[in-house]
């Protein structure tokens, strides 16, 4: 289990981290003293669990949770809080929350509910497993279909974490338009011209072509910086991990990767910068669609 922990009470942030590696329990990969701190570091690293404070400065508990689950965060939040008003604790179990842990952190209880927590997390898993399995058994008695480049490299997107990501839809995109190419390359043209003639296709007036191909190129670098960080995040969890070990020395600068490593493992609150090769990732992704499609 990974955990994520948000107090603004830097002796409680102590005392859970050392209750959840003392005890086994998983590992921190994060901690922030506020929920408006902690919102960004939380959407980039994905972790499982949230454990956070109801009462802080800026955003409390409640808010924080309610803007992580607008902006997509699916992980479990357990709330801290020495308060016990009955509209307040109804209200954190309405946005989501799973668990409530009382202060003064109490190790026993926290044990407990930790152990809840993932046993949750197991059996979401589970079924999870059995729906793909049932899933597979249906697909096994159709009849086999050529993959489309689409879903081809939807394949991978997911496999790093990123097909939420607004970039998503524009790496689909520019790799279907160099798949219909007559001619097909091994060395991607520029990416300026890549991604204006990508934008032309789509319909996109001349004069705005220059902004969109702009707009485009943003979209994307944001894109790999969370697909960087998922990877990292793996990587910082378990070194052998297939999608770590395959993704990220292929698709991505792997001494890039290894910085974010290091900053996950260490738990600083300061993001650091991480520089993204986009013309890489879309020049292997292009050469393994194109292996992968030539195979079905």
């Amino acid at each position: 289990m990974r955990y994520f922990i948000v107090d603004d009470d830097p002796a409680s942030r102590t005392m859970l981290k050392n209750i959840i590696i003392d005890g086994d329990l998983g590992v921190v990969i994060g901690e922030a003293e506020s929920g408006a701190s902690g919102l960004q570091t939380i959407l980039t690293i994905n972790p499982d669990v949230v454990l956070i404070d109801l009462l802080m400065p800026e955003l409390d508990g409640i808010e924080t949770i309610e803007l992580l689950g607008k902006k997509g965060f699916q992980g479990q939040f357990i709330m801290i809080s020495q308060i016990e008003n009955k509209e307040m604790v109804g209200e954190a179990y309405e946005k989501g929350i799973e668990f409530f842990i009382h202060k003064p952190i109490n190790r026993v209880e926290v044990q407990s509910i930790l152990k809840k927590t993932a046993e949750q997390f197991r059996l979401k898993g589970s079924l999870l497993t059995i729906q793909e399995s049932l899933a597979n058994i249906g697909l096994a008695n159709q009849i086999k279909r050529q993959s489309s480049v689409k879903e081809i490299v939807l394949t991978t997107l997911n496999d790093m974490g990123i097909i939420g990501e607004a970039g998503s839809d524009d790496i689909i995109a520019i790799i279907e338009f160099l798949m219909i190419q007559e001619h097909k390359v091994a060395q991607l043209p520029p990416l300026k011209d890549l991604y204006e003639a990508v934008a032309k296709k789509q319909g996109c007036p001349d004069s705005d072509i220059n902004k969109e191909s702009k707009a485009m190129e943003q979209r994307i670098r944001r894109t790999l910086l969370a697909a960087t960080n998922n990877l990292a995040s793996l990587g910082a969890i378990d070194y052998t991990n297939h999608e770590f070990e395959y993704y990220a020395p292929r698709y991505f600068d792997f001494q890039e990767i290894r910085k974010q490593m290091i900053f996950i493992q260490e738990g600083k609150d300061e993001p650091i910068r991480i520089k993204i090769n986009s013309k890489k990732f879309l020049q292997v992704l292009y050469l393994e669609t194109l292996e992968k499609y030539s195979q079905n």
